[in-house]
């Protein structure tokens, strides 16, 4: 198990082939320290496909700024440095469990041919105007369009809209509605970061 810092928080979210699980705690925090035992039996049952890093939010001030962390614990799965989702609070083992077991089947399965692959290409198409008529850009790498597409796509099925994939959707309906793509942050992070938190804009 890795200590995350400000200094090694990217290189070592993105050194692994495996999904990446950052625990954002404090030594403070009860509801963190009975979930970080969850955690690491966890990340034994799913050896080979997911890493646990541990972030101090005392130690990773940036980081905790960069990826909204407001409340703790929150943990938060990433994929070759870029966040797929996370989820904030003491959840119980099955319920991490079967979070973990989709979102690896998702990003590490070997996944059948698309059928809806013409909706999802003009959806790209939509995105692309939409970034050039902001003044901005679709991400340049294909990967992350697609994992971010796929996301959205994956999220209409089970909400009945395209919400960002790497934001919590609560279930209410009123505070979900910022994070329909384009979220209403977008804009704001592009600005500040040279991208949106999703990675599926860049200046």
């Amino acid at each position: 198990m890795i200590n995350l810092t400000d200094e090694n928080f990217e290189k070592e979210v993105s050194a692994t082939n495996k999904l990446s699980l950052v625990d954002f705690y404090a030594t403070w925090c009860e509801p963190c320290t009975m979930l970080a035992p969850v955690l690491e039996k966890l990340e034994k049952q799913f050896a080979g496909k997911i890493v646990l890093l541990k972030a101090n939010v005392d130690d990773v001030p940036v980081a905790a700024g960069k990826f909204r962390v407001e409340s703790i614990p929150m943990v938060v799965l990433f994929k070759d440095g870029k966040p797929l989702s996370a989820f904030t609070g003491f959840r119980p083992e099955e319920s991490i469990k079967k979070w973990l077991e989709q979102m690896i089947k998702e990003n590490l399965s070997e996944k059948p041919a698309d059928d809806n692959k013409e909706v999802k290409d003009e959806f790209i198409k939509y995105s692309e105007e939409y970034a050039k008529k902001n003044g901005f850009n679709l991400n340049p790498d294909k990967k992350n369009v697609e994992r971010v597409i796929n996301g959205l796509f994956e999220n209409e099925k089970k909400y009945g809209k395209k919400y960002c994939p790497c934001r919590r959707v609560t279930g209410n309906a009123e505070k979900d509605a910022k994070k329909i793509c384009p979220c209403i942050w977008h804009k704001e992070e592009i600005a500040k970061d040279g991208k949106c938190f999703c990675g599926l804009f860049t200046k």
